[in-house]
C-alpha cells in the first residue's frame, strides 16, 4: 500500500474506493477417501463487499477488496455410497489482492486482472437428503475431528486460499462489469482422526459475473 501511494503522488493519480457484488457458480474440486476424482455439482453462490484501488503506474493499479463471500457444492446420491446428496453452502470473509491493467478503451477502461486471494470460513450449513427428506445442520470449521459417522459431512478447515482472474469493462461514470475465475488451492476437508490414512482433497472452484461502482474515480 505504501509503494502504491508513492505512485500515486507521482503520477497525481487517485486512490479510488467503491463497492462490488457478483454472483456466479461454485463447486468443490479434488479427490475422495479413496482418491477418486470427485464429481460434484455447481451451485449459485454470490459474493459482495467493498473494494479499494490504489495507482502503481501509468494504467496499472493494486485492488485489494474485502468481501463476504459464499462458496460451497452439491454432492451426488452415490458419493461415499451414502443413497443420498447434501448441499453445502460455505460462508467466508475473503480478501482477494489483485493486480489490475486498465488501458482507456472508448470512454471508459477496459480490466484484466490477476491476484491472490485468502479467506477464512465464518459460517454456513449443510443440507442433508437422505430418501426425500431433508435435514439441516451448521458447519463446523475445524483443522481436525473425530467421528466414526460416514454421512457427517459438515466439517471444513476455515482457511482457504488461491488465485483469481477477472476481464471487464469500467464506464466513464465509475460503473463497472466483469468475469471473474477463481481457483482454490488450499485444502479445505478437514482431516478425520479416525481414517489417517484418507487421501480425501476438497478445494473450492468457481466463476461468475460482478458490477461494481468506484465512488471517486
Amino acid at each position: 500500500m505504501m509503494l502504491g501511494f508513492a505512485a500515486s503522488a507521482q503520477n497525481n493519480q487517485k486512490v479510488s474506493f467503491g463497492v462490488r457484488g457478483g454472483f456466479g457458480y461454485q463447486t468443490i474440486n479434488g479427490d475422495d477417501q479413496y482418491g477418486k476424482k470427485l464429481e460434484f455439482n455447481m451451485v449459485p453462490r454470490f459474493n459482495v463487499g467493498l473494494v479499494l484501488e490504489i495507482p502503481l503506474a501509468n494504467q496499472f493499479f493494486v485492488q485489494p477488496s474485502l468481501l463476504y463471500a459464499t462458496k460451497g457444492t452439491k454432492t451426488n446420491e452415490d458419493y461415499l455410497s451414502l443413497n443420498m446428496s447434501s448441499d453445502v453452502n460455505l460462508g467466508y470473509l475473503e480478501l482477494p489482492v489483485n493486480f489490475v491493467y486498465k488501458p482507456t478503451l472508448g470512454k471508459g477502461n477496459l480490466i484484466v486482472g490477476i491476484g491472490p486471494y485468502i479467506a477464512y470460513g465464518i459460517g454456513g450449513q449443510i443440507e442433508y437428503n437422505p430418501d426425500g427428506t431433508s435435514t439441516k445442520e451448521d458447519i463446523e470449521f475445524t483443522d481436525e475431528y473425530t467421528t466414526d459417522i460416514l454421512t457427517d459431512q459438515k466439517y471444513y478447515k476455515p482457511l482457504d486460499y488461491g488465485g483469481n482472474l477477472l476481464f471487464g469493462y469500467q464506464f466513464a461514470g465509475g460503473f463497472s462489469a466483469q468475469l471473474n475465475a477463481q481457483l482454490g488451492m488450499a485444502d479445505i476437508r478437514a482431516e478425520n482422526t479416525l481414517q489417517p490414512n484418507s487421501q480425501a482433497i476438497f478445494k473450492n472452484t468457481g466463476f461468475g459475473i460482478s458490477l461494481g461502482y468506484m465512488f471517486n474515480k
